[in-house]
């Protein structure tokens, strides 16, 4: 059995999803669509638009956690670095394939305060808090800093108009063969433009509807 099969897992996720769902944000309503897309666009706003955002659990879809956690059991990975914490279900994802493979190390990011304590209670419940490392603040701060020598797989899923910043930020520590999973990443054509480039340290595609799956050479 794997942890994401273990019975305590699977109810919890089961119902962080169905919470996800209901959640809801009256300020980011009044947003015209306009608004939300230049405010997902820029490198100085975004943390106005994921205050506003705060009450929105913003997960991956489940058929992306399930990715998530393929991924990092077939790399075998042991350190895993997510930008975007949110309330914690793609972590869940990623530190269950860590706990399936002996052990591991996740760092993630969240600026929000209430989701970080939301994410730490997720994780606790969940049995994998021991596994993850979660850093408050901006991610252009916490991530530049303290990260492990050798980083086996990537989870881009903040602020889309920060991808390549934070790319910026791990890709000295990116090990060959990591992988780069970026969510919604054609909110960020810059960053599209770097890891598909022709001759570039990155072999890139995209997957499914809204994942743009890299590796670095």
């Amino acid at each position: 059995m794997t942890t994401l099969e273990n019975k305590s897992v699977a109810a919890l996720l089961d119902r962080l999803f169905a919470e996800a769902e209901k959640a809801t944000s009256p300020a980011t309503n009044r947003l015209s669509r306009s608004e939300r897309d230049r405010l997902l666009s820029s490198k100085k706003e975004y943390l106005e638009l994921y205050t506003l955002m705060k009450d929105l659990w913003l997960p991956v879809s489940r058929e992306t956690g399930t990715l998530l956690y393929l991924l990092a059991r077939s790399s075998s990975a042991k350190t895993i670095v997510e930008f975007g914490t949110s309330f914690g279900i793609s972590a869940l994802y990623l530190a269950a394939a860590l706990r399936d493979n002996g052990g591991g190390h996740l760092i993630t990011s969240e600026f929000e305060p209430s989701k970080v304590l939301g994410a730490t209670r997720h994780l606790t419940e969940g049995g994998l808090i021991d596994l993850v490392e979660i850093r408050e603040g901006d991610a252009l701060r916490t991530l530049s800093v303290d990260l492990p020598e050798s980083i086996d797989l990537l989870l881009l899923d903040g602020a889309k108009s920060l991808y390549p910043e934070i790319l910026d930020l791990v890709e000295p520590s990116l090990r060959p063969g990591a992988l780069i999973v970026a969510d919604n990443a054609n909110y960020c054509p810059e960053y599209l433009a770097r890891v598909r480039s022709k001759g570039g340290p990155y072999l890139s595609v995209p997957f499914a509807e809204d994942i743009e799956l890299s590796i670095h050479l």
